[in-house]
């Protein structure tokens, strides 16, 4: 997929009202600790505050992970997130579900996807995003490239883009510094 032009980048980060991400390498690094009680996961801080800027300047969230999981689930919750789907079943089904219920399309949708089973949803979105990291068959088909890497802010790094695009990162950081 040709890479966007600055002008064109703007355009589409100003229609984006729904931020899906994939969840294993994208919010996280991509390693999974199993124990004997469970699993561990590493998210960072950036995207989780992010995501909740987000959701504070209006546009709805949803993680798309095709691997359940209960430490997905938790974090999802704390960080009150709009939609979560876990499904072995297809990600673009998923994503096509998320948009009936919020009653936007594809184009009004960002997805950050780092791998092969994000492609679908990747080829189909307003706005495709992998991180720095990603496979190189997700990195073809987005958008946008990030600087950081999966699981070190780099979901962070869009919300502020489409934020500052729309307006609102401005009013953001001045609700901050009150």
């Amino acid at each position: 997929m040709p890479k966007l032009s600055a002008a064109q980048l703007r355009t589409r980060l100003r229609r984006i009202k729904l931020l899906l991400c994939d969840v294993d390498g994208v919010l996280t690094d991509g390693a999974i600790f199993i124990t004997g009680e469970g699993e561990i996961k590493r998210f960072h801080v950036h995207d989780g505050l992010g995501q909740r800027l987000a959701a504070q300047a209006g546009l709805k969230i949803g993680w798309v992970s095709a691997r359940p999981s209960i430490i997905t689930t938790r974090r999802a919750k704390e960080l009150k997130t709009d939609f979560i789907v876990q499904t072995r079943d297809g990600k673009v089904p998923a994503v096509e579900k998320i948009l009936s219920k919020t009653g936007l399309n594809w184009a009004d949708a960002c997805f950050v996807g780092d791998d092969v089973v994000d492609l679908g949803v990747l080829r189909r979105v307003g706005l495709a995003v992998a991180p720095a990291d990603a496979r190189p068959e997700a990195k073809a088909l987005a958008h946008f490239i990030t600087k950081l890497k999966g699981g070190n802010g780099c979901v962070r790094e869009v919300v502020e883009m489409i934020l500052k695009a729309q307006g609102k990162w401005a009013t953001i950081l001045t609700n901050y510094a009150k």
